[in-house]
């Protein structure tokens, strides 16, 4: 059986504008991302390394998200970015609690 190759349909968030005060969000956010990916990697038996080894199971971003590049952390801050986006181009609302 012959698979069509995937082809990603991500829904169109170009014309969402983020207002300042969803903006703040998006460096907590981002350090959440990497916590959650910190963590699976760690269930799964991952360890700091200075360099990655996928047979040794070492990675050299399991640090602390202030420790990171600044690359590593925009990886995050656009996964932040992108799902905020999402959110309010599907009709939800954010808003803080005072």
């Amino acid at each position: 059986m012959d698979k069509k190759p995937f082809i990603p349909h991500p829904i169109d968030t170009s014309n969402v504008e983020l207002p300042d005060e969803v903006k703040q969000l998006i460096e907590q956010l981002a350090r959440q991302v990497h916590e959650q990916w910190a963590m699976g990697r760690l269930a799964e038996g991952w360890t700091y390394g200075a360099e990655r080894n996928d047979e040794l199971k070492k990675h050299p971003h399991l640090i602390d998200y202030d420790d990171l590049p600044e690359s590593e952390k925009d990886y995050d801050r656009n996964t932040a970015v992108a799902t905020l986006k999402l959110i309010m181009q599907l009709g939800w609302s954010i808003k803080k609690e005072q």
